[in-house]
């Protein structure tokens, strides 16, 4: 064959284009023999020689190499007529681009990501479906749990810093994992619930809430401290799960602890945000006397109804994602009133109070939510179980 091209590179132009397309072929037969090979091994056994392999074993840049002189060069001519065609393109793109056509779709077979003609990739399925498997591993893992909280905050990103900040958003991703690792998609699910009304609810009358100075910093995006003081409780229930404290009668009491720790925390944010908004008259909840809004330790009819109607709706998540039973969620319902009006009195007469500095707005809700979980762990404990038995 090096002969024959030898012969064919010393004659006239006409002969050259032939080396072209013997060249094209050449590189076809070699890209299609390996691709062939590696696609369908079964087809060409080692124990036979291949015509095609015997040719492919040569590549042709050692050809090139052996006989440095073989150049393609094109010599005057001065008749045209033989040349004249209709053909839009020039011979050997013709080649190089059935040459590409053909190892895509031999390739796309083997390959784990199928390439379509705008140059878009799209994820194989199989990949995919184990990505999805992977994610719902049960019971839960640390490696299933960070994968999963990455992808959602990945996907849910543009809502994420409508309501935290960046540090807050990396508090929120810990929350997330310890979450899905303790008690899996349906206790994520829970707290995104909780996430996603408080901070539509902080939104509602932003400019007025600002005008009168009793709105949220940054616009209600909350940072590390205010993510930490909501989910103190929820976490330390997650790891008392995870730990397996008490054994499995008592994982059933942690996960009603990390229900109710929501359900009191979204009662008081919607209850505190709606009186901001719409409540016409707050009350001081020691002295009952009317106080203005944004006070600690106000409420407001408006948005205590609010705050009753939002913990409902919670634990009924939690009820339907099986987190809780219906017993379970009206504990949950009743507990998160008890701490709410609790955590009214501390910020009325201890808050911002000589000796108690240190107890902010963030130290509050960890005290409240705390307060929530310990009661209805106590109510399902001593309350439910007798009336049971």
């Amino acid at each position: 064959m090096k002969q024959a091209i030898l012969k064919l590179h010393q004659s006239s132009w006409i002969k050259t284009k032939l080396l072209l397309i013997v060249v094209a072929s050449y590189d076809f037969l070699q890209i299609f023999y390996q691709n062939r090979k590696s696609s369908h091994p079964h087809c060409f056994p080692t124990t036979k020689s291949n015509p095609i392999k015997t040719m492919a074993t040569t590549p042709l840049t050692t050809i090139l190499t052996t006989h440095p002189s073989l150049t393609l060069r094109r010599r005057r001519c001065t008749n045209f007529s033989s040349f004249l065609r209709p053909a839009k393109k020039p011979l050997i793109c013709t080649f190089t681009s059935n040459l590409v056509k053909s190892s895509a779709m031999e390739s796309s077979f083997s390959s784990t990501r199928v390439q379509s003609s705008t140059g878009s990739s799209v994820p194989d399925p199989g990949l995919v479906q184990s990505a999805i498997q992977f994610a719902q591993s049960s019971p839960p893992t640390w490696q299933s749990a960070i994968f999963s909280n990455f992808v959602i905050f990945l996907l849910g990103s543009p809502i994420l810093v409508t309501g935290l900040s960046i540090s807050g958003i990396g508090a929120a991703f810990l929350l997330g994992s310890l979450t899905w690792r303790g008690f899996g998609p349906s206790g994520f699910l829970l707290v995104a619930t909780y996430f996603i009304i408080g901070t539509a609810v902080t939104k509602i009358k932003m400019a007025q809430k600002e005008a009168q100075g009793v709105a949220e910093k940054r616009k209600g995006r909350r940072g590390p401290g205010s993510v930490i003081g909501s989910s103190a409780a929820g976490c330390v229930c997650a790891l008392l799960s995870i730990y397996g404290v008490g054994g499995k009668p008592f994982s059933r009491l942690w996960e009603l602890g990390f229900v109710a720790s929501f359900c009191t925390k979204l009662s008081d944010t919607v209850s505190s945000e709606i009186g901001k908004a719409f409540g016409k008259t707050t009350y001081l909840v020691t002295t009952f006397k009317v106080v203005p809004r944004g006070t600690e330790g106000a409420v407001s009819v408006e948005g205590t109804l609010a705050g009753v109607v939002a913990s409902i709706l919670l634990a009924s998540v939690g009820c339907l994602m099986g987190e809780i039973k219906v017993a379970e969620a009206v504990i949950c319902v009743l507990a998160s009133q008890i701490a709410n009006v609790g955590e009214s009195v501390i910020g009325a007469e201890l808050q911002e109070k000589e000796g108690f500095k240190w107890l902010n707005n963030d130290a509050v809700n960890v005290i409240n939510i705390s307060l929530g979980s310990i009661l209805a762990i106590l109510i399902q404990q001593f309350v439910l179980q007798n009336w049971v038995t």
